[in-house]
């Protein structure tokens, strides 16, 4: 199914975007079905040598805290 640009602009579709299709009185109603929160994709990926307490204190500038 090809959607117009400007539509696809405007709604916020992107390629790969499921969309779930439903008649409606003899209209196709179109909605984007939610997809994987982006955060949760990428939870759990950084692996860090040290605590995350440790981190944080040196991504705020302080003395490491092992």
């Amino acid at each position: 199914m090809v959607i117009p640009k400007p539509l696809r602009k405007r709604l916020g579709l992107r390629p790969g975007q499921i969309l779930d299709f439903v008649e409606d009185g003899g209209r196709l109603v179109v909605t984007k079905v939610g997809g994987e929160d982006p955060v949760e994709g990428v939870y759990g990926v950084l692996r860090l040598r040290r605590s995350t307490d440790a981190f944080i204190e040196t991504l705020r500038g302080k003395p490491d805290a092992r």
